[in-house]
């Protein structure tokens, strides 16, 4: 039900460039609204709308930011209208991503009726000193108000987004932030450490001293994330997203896992829209300009938004692929790595995942590839590992390859 297969629908990725005002750990490409701005995205947006080239419904759909729910009904409608118009409805899986204080009942019933079946809410935590310490425009009471409204408007599949190893955060806080989360009943729930990029007030505040990095209470919060949320009735699919069974199938995935994402980490292609926004398709990387107006005056011109686009080797893509794909407690099954790249596992990463098992960071089977959950802790750093250049010959060494599988395939 979640296999990416070759040739199958891609995705589809909205961008909503638009927050009320900029949180202190963020680095994507976001900024304040102004009316006239909005309006003009708006029918920017719409045009970059109806000249897309899915040729069927799109497996998912997923509007991200930013801050879509910052629009209003009519921004909405004239959004959505549009996507009728292409043909664009009818997703299997449609996801908005909302902020608590940009909740409102009209609002989610009108994304109802035209298809959304998901929603992400941005809590971050149910501490108000804390969500001031983010930059977070919400209070804690606006996260109840706001799950009812949901579930009032018929959403019976929402995601709640955490984050832990803020600075101030206390263990104590992080048990309570969780039992508050759980509580709520949402089918999935979705936690991450704070990170620290560059151009972010957070980043500026630890290079000028101001408070310090707990490497350790960082791995204690997360320890006591995957704990909690196994006692609470989510399953862990990938390292920091945990979803409901809501039937007694024991699938690779729970049912209430996120498609969208689950396409990204599988290598399956997708199309992006909107400022920044990403895509990959027909062995093409694409992005568009991170830059509202200059976005709004390309469409405007009839001009294609896209910034920049590229090609990776397939054996650089299946590097980048394998990398994703280690994000997952399943790991990669080797017949679907297969048929998703082109490439055997077993032989073009034979010497790193035979590093990674050594140092009991994953392990093996004859059917598949995974994290060990000491592994999926660090699971970017292993990723690296399964990296390619441009400059690799995957076809000139396939024999030397073909040794180094066969090796690890015997050992196990």
């Amino acid at each position: 039900m979640f296999d990416v297969q070759p040739g199958s629908a891609p995705s589809l990725y909205v961008h909503v460039p638009f927050c009320a005002q900029k949180c202190e750990y963020c680095a994507f490409y976001s900024h304040a609204p102004n009316g006239e701005v909005v309006n003009r995205y708006i029918r920017a947006l719409i045009q970059e709308i109806e000249v897309v080239d899915l040729g069927t419904i799109p497996a998912t759909v997923f509007f991200g930011g930013g801050t879509p729910s910052l629009l209003n009904l009519l921004q909405w409608e004239q959004v959505l209208k549009a996507m009728e118009t292409r043909g664009l409805l009818g997703a299997e899986e449609w996801t908005v991503e909302c902020n608590p204080a940009t909740v409102s009942l009209d609002k989610a019933r009108l994304l109802k009726s035209y298809g959304v079946n998901r929603i992400s809410m941005g809590v971050q935590s149910f501490d108000n000193g804390l969500l001031e310490r983010l930059g977070r425009i919400h209070s804690r009471d606006m996260v109840f108000r706001s799950f009812d409204i949901l579930r009032s408007a018929g959403f019976d599949n929402v995601n709640i987004d955490l984050m832990f190893a803020i600075p101030g955060q206390t263990m104590e806080c992080w048990q309570a932030t969780l039992a508050e989360a759980a509580a709520l009943q949402c089918e999935h729930l979705s936690s991450y450490e704070v990170i620290y990029e560059e151009d972010t007030p957070l980043y500026a505040q630890l290079q000028a001293g101001q408070f310090s990095v707990d490497e350790d209470l960082a791995c204690a919060m997360f320890e006591e994330l995957v704990a909690v949320a196994a006692k609470r009735g989510f399953h862990q699919y990938e390292i920091a997203n945990f979803g409901r069974r809501t039937t007694a199938c024991e699938a690779e995935f729970p049912d209430r896992a996120c498609r969208h994402n689950i396409n990204y980490w599988r290598g399956g292609e997708f199309l992006g829209l909107g400022p920044s926004a990403t895509g990959y398709r027909g062995g093409a990387r694409t992005k568009n300009w991170s830059n509202t107006v200059l976005y709004c005056e390309r469409l405007e011109r009839g001009e294609s938004a896209v910034q920049s686009t590229d090609r990776l080797s397939p054996f650089a893509r299946a590097g980048e692929i394998a990398g994703l794909g280690l994000r997952m407690n399943a790991g990669w099954p080797f017949e679907v790595f297969r048929r998703v790249t082109g490439f055997d596992l077993r032989i073009g990463w034979a010497s790193e995942m035979d590093r990674l098992v050594q140092e009991d960071f994953a392990r093996i089977d004859s059917t598949r590839f995974q994290l060990t959950p000491k592994g999926l802790r660090f699971a970017d750093r292993a990723a690296e590992l399964f990296l390619r250049s441009e400059d690799d010959d995957d076809s000139k060494s396939e024999s030397e390859k073909n040794e180094k599988g066969a090796a690890l395939i015997c050992r196990n």
